[in-house]
């Protein structure tokens, strides 16, 4: 017999090898007709997979994430299928699961426009109604990249020479005349697809570099119900409204220009001064918690990247200046990280046990070459700003300074309203990665990933794993958060490292006198100023906490006659830091007010005949209404009080 332990943890024998398909089925009808793909000891796998021996079988449906994903790949089949129907030419690149649905890739003569995106959907439709059966085969190497070369599909030819060097057989799926390149897993059919839409035509570099030819991307999403899709849909339409890229513009946050190029947004004084508030708020607390404040240069010669690893593992995402072949002649680079910066601070003079841990801390300007593909708003740039930092501590230290490394950063997001929003990812190496991406042994990398698992698991922090997500030089907890339209990036960043000290030399004498290498954690408190701003102004819609508005007050005067009062109101708002305007065009107070609300100041202050003969304030709020008539200083007490407890509800 075999035994199948479910997900409940009940125990289901089979007496001989089935497929996963014919033990759900097994189940439940009504179960099957749901089930997208399995989990066999924690790994995704395709429904046609054959369970020939004991194992954990857990079925995964469309409300599952990795359901999702399968149903999404098996539309991108049936897209790139409609495709080749329609545009025979069409050449064949990539068409992925995504968090938010799929792509395909296609090489085109031209993009397609809004009319011909509708025709494909329709065939999509007709596919999808046809109830095609995939069926998965593979072949050999060199059958696969000659079948694919006399199809004249270039892109896959690449990407099947590059599977074929471990001399595997090549996977395909084949669903009617259409056949693709996959590793899969699939839906058993295309049956399921009963709601498709096809979002956006975009551009696209082959392999997201500006070397590679542009192809188009059609964008897409897929339910099984028409009625999930029309929520979709809405979702949609509110994601665009919160769009930082939209949303940052017309609030005059920041702004990006052709001829400074890519990655380079132009922060505006909105923006930052949003930052500013942000900035010092990270470096008093980082202060109070006995981090020393750093300043490190912008660049250096290669030779310290060389020292670090980066130079081997990091080098395609640096900006190098000069010839690193030219010998005669210094090599810069700018900098992509501080850690190997900082380390000078802990190498300036001997160390003992005693100057641990060493928590270094600075406000990082930071330049990576992201390719052209890969850059999205303020999320993802070629020049940002980083809370950056460094622990250098004893290992008995380890724990409890990776504690309070985590317990800031939940600070952080909570201060900032962004803690509901974010999950964890324990990213670890892959010691099967074929790129020598990693530096250390296994056993340093056991040694290291068992202490931030044990960590981790004392927390009880919920978490995924992600495999051949790990720094170079070790594991990291990664903070994950999606933007509004479900794209993920990490946000913040704590990583373990046990290797790079003994590369630099790092050593500190300890209680008995011996010389020992220090263990390093790296981390960010906030992660990247621009990105933490993208996400804020999606978070509130562009309407930020009292707090952080870049224009906390406006004071509104009904006429002419009212604005000595307004800006002696002004200055003793100013002498407490307030950030405040005065509106003193010649509209009407109604019109002052809208243009208030429309650029989503917090606070509104109307002035008239009356406030000013009783040396009162007329207050408006976004977060508590019309508040009336009050005095000065019940004003000013009410905006501050608010201001230093960051409220934001």
């Amino acid at each position: 017999m075999i035994k199948l332990t479910l997900k409940d943890g009940s125990i289901r024998e089979i007496e001989n090898a089935a497929s996963a398909a014919e033990i759900v089925k097994g189940i439940g009808a009504g179960l099957y007709k749901a089930a997208c793909c399995v989990k066999i000891n924690g790994e995704v796998k395709d429904l046609r997979t054959v369970i020939d021996s004991d194992c954990e079988f857990e079925v995964m449906t469309f409300d599952s994430t990795d359901g999702k994903k399968t149903f999404w790949h098996t539309a991108s089949h049936i897209l790139a299928q409609a495709v080749k129907r329609l545009y025979p030419n069409a050449k064949l690149a990539i068409g992925p699961a995504i968090d938010n649905g799929f792509y395909y890739d296609f090489d085109l003569e031209k993009p397609f426009t809004a009319e011909e995106l509708e025709k494909i959907e329709a065939e999509m439709k007709k596919i999808a109604k046809e109830g095609l059966e995939l069926e998965r085969y593979t072949m050999s190497p060199e059958e696969a990249v000659k079948a694919l070369e006399e199809q004249g599909e270039i892109y896959k030819v690449e990407l099947c020479r590059e599977h074929a060097e471990n001399g595997e057989p090549i996977s395909f799926y084949k669903q009617g005349e259409f056949s693709d390149l996959c590793a899969g897993p699939h839906l058993m059919t295309t049956a399921p697809i009963k709601a498709v839409k096809l979002l956006s035509c975009t551009g696209a570099y082959w392999r997201g570099s500006e070397k590679n030819k542009m192809l188009s991307r059609v964008y897409a999403v897929a339910f099984p119900k028409a009625s999930q899709l029309e929520e979709h849909l809405k979702q949609l339409e509110e994601a665009k409204m919160r769009d930082h890229n939209k949303l940052g513009r017309e609030l005059e946050i920041f702004t990006t220009v052709d001829y400074i190029g890519q990655g380079l947004p132009i922060i505006l004084p909105k923006g930052a001064k949003i930052i500013q508030t942000l900035q010092r708020f990270v470096e008093d607390e980082e202060e109070k918690r006995g981090y020393l404040l750093t300043k490190t240069p912008y660049m250096s010669k290669n030779d310290l990247f060389k020292i670090s690893g980066h130079w081997d593992h990091y080098r395609d995402s640096m900006f190098v200046l000069g010839d690193p072949e030219d010998d005669s002649k210094d090599c810069m680079c700018l900098r992509p990280m501080t850690c190997p910066f900082q380390y000078q601070v802990f190498l300036n003079r001997q160390r003992s046990y005693r100057d641990l841990p060493m928590r270094l801390g600075e406000t990082s300007t930071l330049f990576r070459k992201e390719d052209s593909g890969e850059m999205h708003g303020l999320i993802r740039l070629r020049q940002f700003t980083i809370s950056e930092g460094h622990l250098i501590l004893r290992p008995e230290q380890l724990e409890e300074e990776f504690k309070g490394c985590l317990e800031l950063a939940k600070f952080m997001l909570d201060t900032v309203g962004l803690s509901e929003d974010v999950s964890y990812r324990f990213s670890q190496w892959d010691p099967k990665n074929p790129n020598n991406k990693y530096e250390g042994t296994p056993e340093q990398w056991e040694k290291a990933q068992s202490a931030m698992g044990k960590i981790l698991d004392d927390l009880g922090l919920e978490y995924t794993i992600g495999v051949d997500e790990a720094a170079f030089y070790g594991p990291k907890l990664d903070i994950q958060i999606k933007n509004v339209f479900g794209k993920e990036d990490t946000l913040i960043t704590i990583q373990i490292d046990m290797l790079i000290a003994q590369r630099f030399g790092m050593e500190y004498v300890d209680v008995d006198g011996t010389k020992k290498n220090p263990y390093i954690i790296h981390r960010t408190s906030i992660g990247c100023y621009e990105r933490t701003l993208a996400l804020l102004i999606e978070k509130y819609a562009g309407a930020f906490p009292l707090w952080l508005a870049p224009e906390q007050v406006r004071l509104i005067p009904v006429a002419d006659r009212h604005l000595d009062y307004c800006y002696d109101i002004k200055k003793k708002l100013e002498m407490q830091k307030i950030r405040v305007t005065i509106d003193d065009r010649a509209e009407k107070v109604g019109y002052k007010i809208r243009s208030a609300t429309v650029e989503k100041v917090p606070v509104m202050v109307t002035i008239g005949d009356k406030e000013v003969e009783s040396n009162t304030v007329s207050v408006r709020s976004r977060l508590d209404g019309d508040m009336g008539s009050m005095n000065q200083a019940q004003f000013l007490g009410k905006l501050m009080t608010d201001i230093a407890s960051k409220r934001r509800q």
